[in-house]
Formats: C-alpha cells, sequence, structure tokens
C-alpha cells in the first residue's frame, strides 16, 4: 500500500471496529481495531492491483454461480 492514504476507523455500536479507504473504495471489518486495519491494508493492494490489470476478469468458477442469468417478471397479489 502506497504511503498517504486517508483511513476511517469506526467504533460501531456492535463494538465491531470498521476500517475503511475510502479513495481504494475498500472497507473492512473486525473485533478488534487491529483486525480490520490489517485486513485493509491487503485488500486495498489487491484491489488497487486488480483494477490496474490489464487482462480481463476471469468468469467465475463455482457451482452456486449461475452460468446465464434469467430474469422472469413476477406478479404478486397487492
Amino acid at each position: 500500500m502506497r504511503a498517504g492514504r486517508e483511513i476511517r476507523l469506526i467504533e460501531e455500536d456492535d463494538e465491531w471496529w470498521s476500517a475503511i479507504d475510502e479513495e481504494a473504495r475498500v472497507a473492512s471489518q473486525g473485533p478488534t481495531r487491529q483486525e480490520p486495519l490489517e485486513n485493509l491494508d491487503e485488500v486495498t493492494e489487491l484491489t488497487v492491483e486488480a483494477r490496474s490489470d490489464e487482462t480481463a476478469a476471469l468468469e467465475p468458477d463455482a457451482p452456486w454461480f449461475p452460468r446465464t442469468a434469467s430474469y422472469e417478471r413476477h406478479h404478486y397479489p397487492r
């Protein structure tokens, strides 16, 4: 991660912590102050690297990921 990034660290109502890098548009959470900051370092680095990569993103290869999207109109009673 390059120097000079602004990170927001927020203590949530449920006593968890959120760390947000608004420039990279990524966030992380954890039960301690340190955990979301450590995770944010990793996710920010991977996100910046992926966004600068000139190759196309690979199609997800997971059994639960639909190969084609099917959108049907559903009519619900009012």
